[in-house]
């Protein structure tokens, strides 16, 4: 299958599930209309969706399931910005060589990066995320690496610093680190203060900290700062506002817009 089939692929299926759970139910017939495809299509779609259950499936149509309600949210995140994000992986994958060793968060903007990374050979991935694992798990040229730590549900990522210490021994070319927010006052930003924790230590172990944002969070605040503007190097976005990218700019930060 081409990437870019794969990539409509997963966006559709995304579109499906978050359409059933926005909605709490829909039929074959409003999905297939809705998506441009045949309704052959679309039952195979809710039968992978059924499998990994997410949706249940009922005469004609589908309806949410009640559990593993991390992977529905994730699907729900994934399925905002979607043709940003995947633009925002596209250019930040041409900055991993073959045989790089890089960090990628649990954030859903560095996720879109993950299909681009698939063709790099001898690649070392450390991530705390199980999302960023579980996907690139059937890649045999990519070497997934997981520090210890607890589960965190709600991002079914691993949190604690006290489990990066395994880290020491790798050097990290390239980190990626999605956010909630950013401003020139508070830096970058998350919504949990454990995830924080993890990042502001990854981001000083990498040697380059690049930054995936979709033009949503400009100007965002969440709870907890993670990185100054001056400790992060690259900003990958769709769009900014220019007075923020000429102010990070003279910083020395480098910032593209896809």
């Amino acid at each position: 299958m081409s990437l870019a089939k794969e990539l409509y692929l997963e966006e559709r299926r995304q579109a499906i599930l978050a359409r059933i759970t926005e909605q709490g139910r829909a039929s074959v017939a409003e999905l297939s209309e809705a998506l441009g495809v045949s309704g052959v299509t679309i039952r195979s779609d809710l039968q992978a969706l059924a499998d990994r259950k997410l949706i249940i499936r009922t005469h004609g149509g589908a309806i949410p399931a009640a559990g593993n309600q991390y992977e529905i949210a994730l699907a729900l995140r994934r399925q905002k910005q979607v043709q940003a994000k995947n633009q925002i992986g596209q250019a930040a994958a041409a900055l991993v060589s073959d045989g790089d060793a890089i960090f990628v968060d649990s954030s859903s903007t560095a996720l879109a990066l993950l299909p681009h990374l698939k063709s790099r050979r001898q690649l070392t991935l450390i991530t705390n995320s199980l999302a960023v694992a579980q996907e690139m798990q059937a890649t045999p040229t990519v070497k997934v690496v997981m520090p210890g730590g607890t589960l965190h549900h709600d991002t079914a990522s691993l949190i604690g610093v006290e489990g990066l210490k395994v880290l020491d021994k790798y050097n990290i070319q390239t980190g990626f680190f999605g956010a909630h927010g950013i401003t020139l006052t508070e830096g970058l930003t998350d919504v949990d203060a454990d995830e924080a924790d993890v990042k502001r230590q990854l981001v000083a172990m990498c040697r380059r900290a690049v930054v995936l944002l979709d033009s949503t969070k400009w100007g965002q605040v969440g709870l907890a700062a993670f990185a100054r503007p001056q400790d992060i190097n690259t900003i990958i976005t769709d769009s900014v506002p220019p007075d923020m990218a000429a102010q990070f700019r003279a910083l020395g930060v480098e910032v593209t817009v896809v």
